[in-house]
């Protein structure tokens, strides 16, 4: 199968012009038809989308523009903030330590982290902290600008919060705090800060363009965050909370975040701040790439990530819930990855992206995963936000043509 050169010109009335570019395997062609879709007639900004298949690069598009101030074009190295897709990137450097033999994720969190058994949390194991179940989704006290730039603050504080519930028999996505629950057992256990673990035994192996902490000599080629609209009424119970409930873990989860929330993730101190949970800065090019090795069993061309016992160990479903206490939407998660969340039937947001497939989804839509049984490393990133809490039309619409091509390659096998 030759791959097709793509160069696509689309014309909006909000950009005089937004061109899509980069190349796709004509049997992946509804994929590219849907990402010019997602231009065309949804709210499409900027965007890029990637998939490896069977370990090779079968799409590989972008289009748009990174920055509408300035006009600047989304262009082949184009980067931007994927917020909670960076949960799976952490979680996969606490399973490598696992791999290795140097943590234990059922054990307590205080083996390892010692100040952390306050409150009543010396029980807590790390299992807790990747499958959302620590009961620690925001912090009650309100934190001062600049706090979620300080790692050794957030840490202190975590460490000295009480959960808000019974460690380990109730969901509560721990959007923010993720990071640096999780993040600090890497350090504790590795020696190294969580971007610098990742960036060693993670990006630099499998030449990924993906930074936890982001250099000033990468700044320029960021895209800037453009965030969704709010509605003229909330639209579903998570927003309501937000909006009416102050001191809700979903309000303090939305509200109190020490400055990365409304606009630290497009400023220079929250690109080179490790946000373990929300701050990773990268494309969909190294989302599929992250991704392929975690398809095949945990290795690509040569690099291991992790072991087939430790993947499986890892991606398997480790909580679940009909009403999560933070997003209040029924949520699965595994140890750090989200599992598909199918929640149509209810009315309510939901990310469908294979009954086998683990990954995350981030704030405003964008997604990487696995699917280990179609051999699938999936990444779309876009600077767009849109709206709910899980993923949104234009990822749909991807996922929708994924399937098609997905289903017709096995028939035909």
């Amino acid at each position: 199968m030759l791959e097709q050169n793509v160069h696509h010109c689309l014309a909006r009335a909000d950009l005089a012009s937004a061109t899509v570019q980069g190349f796709c395997d004509p049997q992946f062609r509804p994929l590219l038809d849907a990402f010019i879709a997602n231009f065309e007639q949804d709210m499409e900004l900027g965007a890029s989308l990637a998939i490896e298949w069977h370990g090779r690069t079968v799409v590989d598009v972008w289009g748009g523009v990174a920055d509408l101030e300035s006009g600047r074009a989304w262009g082949q190295d184009t980067v931007g903030v994927v917020f909670s897709n960076t949960k799976a990137a952490t979680a996969l450097c606490a399973h490598m330590l696992a791999d290795a033999g140097e943590l234990d994720i059922d054990q307590p969190v205080a083996r390892y982290w010692p100040e952390f058994a306050a409150q009543g949390k010396g029980d807590v194991t790390v299992r807790m902290l990747l499958d959302h179940t620590a009961g620690l989704p925001a912090l009650r006290e309100m934190l001062p600008d600049g706090a979620a730039f300080d790692w050794a603050e957030m840490t202190r504080r975590l460490a000295a919060e009480a959960p808000w519930w019974k460690p380990g028999t109730s969901v509560g996505y721990h959007g923010l705090t993720f990071g640096w629950l999780v993040g600090e057992v890497v350090r504790r256990v590795s020696g190294q800060s969580l971007g610098s673990f990742f960036a060693a035994q993670v990006a630099q192996p499998l030449g990924m363009d993906f930074w936890i902490g982001l250099p000033q000599s990468e700044e320029p080629r960021v895209a800037t965050i453009v965030p969704a609209k709010p509605a003229a009424a909330p639209r579903n119970a998570f927003e309501q909370a937000i909006s009416h409930e102050p001191q809700s873990i979903s309000a303090l989860y939305f509200r109190n975040t020490g400055g990365w929330r409304p606009s630290g993730f497009n400023s220079r101190r929250g690109h080179a701040a490790e946000i373990g949970a929300a701050g990773g800065i990268t494309n969909a090019r190294a989302l599929a790439r992250m991704y392929s090795p975690l398809a095949m069993g945990g290795e690509r061309d040569g690099v291991r990530l992790l072991s087939e016992q430790t993947l499986l160990r890892a991606t398997q479903v480790s909580s679940a819930t009909n009403e999560d206490m933070c997003l209040l939407v029924p949520t699965r998660f595994a140890a750090g990855f989200m599992r598909s969340m199918d929640n149509r039937a209810r009315g309510m947001d939901s990310a469908v992206f294979g009954r086998d497939a683990f990954g995350h989804v981030g704030a405003g839509g964008s997604l990487g995963f696995a699917s280990p049984r179609h051999r699938v490393g999936f990444g779309y990133t876009m600077n767009h936000m849109g709206p709910g809490v899980l993923l949104n039309s234009r990822a749909d619409r991807l996922l929708a043509a994924l399937d098609e091509v997905l289903t017709a390659a096995d028939f035909s096998a």
